[in-house]
């Protein structure tokens, strides 16, 4: 595998029928986890500051939730949380890029993130959003049908009755496949946008070509992910630390898969 310690920047732009994604193994998962750990603990303030503004945002959603009376809604939230997630990656991808070689990282690197993301990156984010919108509306008339108008509080939830027991589960079958459709498309096609190696439908392809390319590894680095920040979005203070270590880890990895400077396979 290429040499990603000393990448700097964007690599140069990429003719997309070159894209194939590298032979990682599973250890490649741990080496992700450690340089995100490694970057995390070089400007832990900033990282968790920024990783701030969403858990302060989660925290009121909660709140919203326990006046409402639909506490269990906010297992929803939590596993829909991965959904939006690529959609914030910008910040982290410029954090991470100044971190990587170990120069200091500011708010304005996070500003800069996200004014260098391109049009695609835009769209993509974008569809994040909508199915993260359509999978809570799904969810919530899943929630009327199964639990109703009565108030549950997360003291209720704690009890884990039969109900709410059924509306977890079955919501939780219906967020996996719309969590898994959006990983595939996603996982890997916002940073080869935000690093304009490719366009958005070619980006998409090679993301979905590394998904089912690499599965075994891929689909453990999804389940993985959601494992921590689903726990991280319930135990919210976790969020300051897993989100920008996961947010770097995942940096990491797609230089794993898709390393910088990649010659073109023989034809």
């Amino acid at each position: 595998m290429p040499d990603i310690s000393h990448h700097r920047g964007p690599p140069p732009a990429t003719d997309p029928a070159t894209l194939r994604p590298a032979a990682v193994r599973r250890h490649d998962l741990l080496a992700a986890i450690t340089a995100g750990a490694a970057q995390f603990r070089a400007q832990p303030l900033l990282s968790a500051g920024f990783a701030a503004v969403f858990t302060v945002l989660g925290a009121l959603m909660f709140i919203l939730l326990e006046a409402a009376g639909i506490a269990p809604v906010s297992l929803s939230l939590a596993g829909g949380f991965m959904l939006v997630g690529p959609a914030l990656l910008a910040g982290f991808f410029a954090l991470s890029d100044r971190l990587r070689h170990n120069e200091k990282a500011t708010l304005g690197d996070i500003a800069r993130g996200f004014r260098r993301m391109p049009r695609g990156g835009w769209v993509m984010s974008f569809v994040c959003v909508l199915i993260f919108l359509i999978w809570i509306t799904d969810a919530g008339i899943l929630y009327g049908f199964m639990v109703g108008r009565e108030p549950v509080g997360f003291m209720r939830l704690l009890r884990f009755e039969e109900t709410v027991a059924g509306y977890v589960f079955y919501s939780a079958i219906m967020g996996a496949v719309l969590a898994f459709i959006l990983f595939a498309v996603s996982a890997f096609s916002i940073p080869l946008l935000y690093d304009r190696r490719a366009r958005l439908v070619p980006a998409v392809v090679a993301s979905v070509r590394a998904v089912f390319g690499r599965f075994g590894v891929v689909l453990s680095w999804a389940v993985l992910l959601a494992a921590v920040i689903m726990v991280s979005a319930l135990l919210l203070p976790l969020l300051l630390i897993t989100l920008p270590v996961m947010a770097y880890a995942s940096r990491e990895f797609y230089l794993r898969v898709y390393p910088p400077n990649t010659p073109p396979p023989p034809r």
